[in-house]
């Protein structure tokens, strides 16, 4: 991973009428690095990205992409950038080979044939390239799409959300594909909605309501949460979450598997409001806080100060 920034922007927004959709966010990220983007359905993930790739023009912000300013260099940044949407977008009867082709020739790349052919060989699609697109399970689709956003050799591949109804044998499939392609020098930023999935990213930046509310590593992003976590097992785990649903110091109450996970930013208060409820027939214990008790925590967070 390199020192070098890939990604330097600051201020980025975008306004539809009165909607904010971005508002105002700084992010960094290194070249080499995977940077997961996260944030619920509606948060801007998708509108961010977009800016970034030079499709949508910010309304306010500045900085750079790939080392191009985002605002004046959006069609070199588009020659640098590979985009893979959240639905599949290729013609599903044409073949892989054909989808291959097609997409090298839009971007008018040198050595075409050598080009798809090296493609389709760097992500094992060799013995399926002659199969109709429209054929492909969820996987085989999700690595033709990989192999048409990297055709013309981008430097930064932006991933939106992209293995949503993918199994899970797939999901780990392309997991160390990434991590291999980021050891050799490309950038990735990838909207994910799995916690397990940001967990192996490098950094994160959590989004929500435009707003980019925390960025770091894993560890990072936890500790930065102030939060702290009970986890309790037994019988009646809906009842119990009920009754400490509003507590003060309760500022939610999860079912996680079979325990429940408790959790509040006051440490003290939390204990406090825990304490009738710590009887027998439930079993409790302080755990670390995951990265989901945490995202779960800045929902929540930005929807009590919505409502205020």
């Amino acid at each position: 991973m390199s020192d070098a920034l890939a990604i330097d922007v600051r201020g980025m927004t975008k306004r539809f009428g009165r909607l904010t959709a971005v508002d105002h966010i700084d992010l960094q990220v290194r070249a080499g690095e995977i940077c997961g983007f996260l944030g619920p359905n509606g948060s801007g993930k998708t509108t961010f990205i977009r800016m970034l790739c030079g499709l949508l023009r910010p309304d306010d912000g500045q900085g750079t992409c790939l080392g191009e300013n985002v605002i004046t260099g959006s069609e070199e940044i588009k020659r640098q950038v590979g985009y893979m949407t959240q639905r599949f977008s290729f013609w599903e009867d044409l073949s892989i080979v054909e989808n291959l082709d097609f997409v090298a020739r839009m971007y008018s790349v040198k050595n075409r044939r050598e080009a798809v052919r090296s493609s389709i060989e760097r992500l094992g699609l060799g013995e399926r390239q002659k199969q109709l697109a429209g054929q492909l399970s969820g996987g085989w689709k999700q690595r033709l799409a990989l192999a048409a956003c990297m055709i013309h050799d981008p430097k930064l591949l932006l991933l939106d959300e992209p293995t949503a109804g993918v199994d899970p044998k797939a999901r780990r499939d392309f997991w160390e594909e990434i991590h291999r392609l980021a050891a050799e020098g490309l950038t990735f930023l990838i909207a994910t909605h799995y916690m397990d999935e940001a967990e192996r990213c490098h950094r994160l930046a959590y989004i929500a309501k435009g707003k980019l509310l925390t960025h770091g590593t894993v560890s990072e992003v936890i500790a930065e949460a102030h939060l702290t976590t009970w986890s309790v097992s037994g019988p009646d785990l809906l009842a119990l979450s009920d009754q400490l649903q509003g507590r003060p110091g309760v500022q939610q109450a999860v079912a996680f598997g079979n325990a429940l996970h408790v959790s509040g930013g006051d440490a003290a208060a939390l204990e406090q409001a825990i304490q009738p409820f710590r009887t027998s027939p439930h079993e409790w214990r302080q755990v670390e806080s995951g990265l989901e008790d945490v995202f779960i925590h800045l929902m929540d967070e930005t929807h009590h100060n919505a409502l205020e």
